[in-house]
């Protein structure tokens, strides 16, 4: 029997994800803590709480879930117990990194579009009591998924391998839980990005407008107008953040649905069939989007990448500072 394409990227990707995502989003996590980015404090939390979560999701689920599972299949972690709370773990990092996605775009959008409102949500203790329930939240959302697997087989009475129960397919009870499940988590963030971020540009498109028409009235020539390219540059990090949650999730989110309504999900079928292939392909998708957001940090935010600079180069100034000192003492001496 052929190894499936599909498994052979997946060998290669999940590992390549666990080297890169953790050090990546552990930098974007140092970079944002020191608050030299130009960034307001309910932000730069908002930004630090996706890091983790982003961090989080690498961990559990590119690493523990599938590096491990690749290269180390008779690990602690096939367990039944590890390997239930590990995946529990790994849900509950997903959600958690999805809906502070959401309240970030939620409290950009309040900043952009709702003048009464903005003074009460851009705070910093706002966005801690958003980044506390959301992850409150996600956790207890995610719970119950540790009570799906049981043992596939034992060894001196020790349960090893996960695998779904029974009555996952049968009961009433798991049948509404997944679909709950799913509708929070990609479906209902996925619309609600999308509609902030319409929201917010048609917020931008028409007060810009209206700017350019005062600043044309009180002066025949053009001038630049600071604001507008402030605000230009804030908004530049938001939608650049939106947009790859869109795309990475975007066939995660048309799977499930489909998956849904045409009731193939709990089927076998083999590993060339097309169901099979998106099955997988949206997986490392979404996985994806967790080691996204710094690379659009240093895209989009020009101190980001001054800081980053700094943090790359900092080791050999040390190492050439040390060199220097020990120089100097052998002259002395």
């Amino acid at each position: 029997m052929a190894y499936p394409i599909v498994w052979k990227i997946e060998d290669v990707f999940y590992p390549l994800i666990s080297a890169i995502g953790v050090p990546v989003n552990l930098v974007a996590i140092i970079i944002l803590s020191r608050g030299k980015c130009g960034l307001s404090t309910s932000v730069t939390r908002y930004l630090i709480g996706m890091a983790v979560a982003d961090l989080l999701v690498v961990i559990f689920d590119a690493m523990l879930r599938y590096t491990f599972s690749i290269y180390l299949p008779n690990s602690f972690l096939k367990i039944t117990p590890v390997c239930s709370i590990v995946s529990a773990l790994a849900l509950a990092a997903t959600v958690i990194s999805v809906w502070l996605t959401v309240t970030f775009t939620f409290d950009r959008f309040v900043a952009i579009c709702c003048e009464r409102l903005k003074t009460k949500f851009g705070t910093e203790r706002t966005a801690a009591t958003f980044l506390a329930t959301v992850t409150v939240l996600g956790c207890l959302e995610s719970l119950p998924w540790y009570f799906v697997y049981q043992p596939k087989y034992f060894i001196d009475n020790i349960p090893w391998g996960c695998k779904s129960v029974s009555s996952y397919y049968t009961s009433p009870a798991w049948a509404a839980f997944e679909i709950i499940n799913y509708i929070l988590t990609p479906c209902v963030p996925f619309f609600l990005i999308l509609l902030f971020n319409v929201l917010t540009v048609r917020r931008i498109l028409v007060s810009s407008q209206i700017r350019r028409g005062l600043r044309g009235q009180r002066s025949g020539k053009k001038q630049k107008d600071v604001e507008l390219q402030n605000r230009r540059t804030s908004i530049t990090l938001l939608f650049s953040i939106s947009g790859s949650f869109v795309l990475l999730w975007g066939t995660k989110l048309v799977f499930t649905i489909y998956g849904r309504i045409s009731d193939i999900q709990h089927y076998d079928y083999s590993d060339t069939d097309p169901y099979f292939i998106t099955d997988h392909t949206a997986k490392m998708l979404q996985v994806l989007s967790s080691c996204t957001n710094t690379c659009i940090y240093a895209v989009s935010q020009a101190k980001f990448r001054k800081e980053l600079k700094n943090a790359m180069t900092y080791p050999f100034k040390q190492i050439i500072k040390s060199w220097n000192i020990l120089k100097s003492l052998k002259h002395v001496n």
